[in-house]
């Protein structure tokens, strides 16, 4: 996003991949909240575009989903980790009101973290991320955090189950 000052506004510019978008809006001098489903095709194209190097990436779950509400993420064990030479696979549904609530978490992978329920894999509510959810985090964050929560103290040496090991 880029923005130059114009009279009483400001030109925004914003990268969208509808072409049926305009790609530069004039703005009065206060808060923009941007419309969730913009929001969200913003989250997908940098996940398209993602080159995993973080050890995370994410996109939707289907092609067809126009309501951007279903996603898939992956998270690549840290090394020098329990977690290390693991890939964790998770879902991630984005309501209606996201982003001003947090997304639903849950991984598909068994895994032993204190932030996952240890018999459905999703993610608990006191998890600090979730708990103080700001509007600006992004689901790319969420999978960072939990990456590493990964290398953090309580969790990087705590027994996995088997590699491989999926939630029902």
């Amino acid at each position: 996003f880029g923005s130059s000052h114009f009279g009483s506004g400001h030109l925004v510019q914003f990268r969208s991949s509808d072409p049926g978008l305009p790609s530069t809006l004039l703005v009065s001098k206060m808060a923009v909240v941007v419309p969730r489903n913009f929001r969200l095709l913003d989250e997908l194209e940098k996940g398209q575009k993602g080159d995993a190097t973080s050890g995370v990436s994410w996109g939707l779950e289907r092609g067809d989903d126009i309501m951007l509400t279903e996603w898939n993420g992956t998270i690549f064990g840290p090394l020098g980790t329990a977690f290390d030479n693991r890939i964790y696979s998770l879902s991630i549904v984005c309501g209606p009101s996201y982003p001003d609530t947090p997304p639903e978490v849950k991984f598909n992978t068994q895994i032993n973290m204190s932030c996952a329920d240890e018999r459905t894999g999703k993610l608990k509510n006191a998890w600090p991320m979730l708990a103080k959810w700001k509007r600006d985090y992004t689901i790319e964050n969420v999978l960072q955090q939990l990456r590493n929560d990964m290398s953090a103290a309580a969790n990087r040496k705590l027994p996995q189950p088997p590699e491989g090991a999926m939630y029902s």
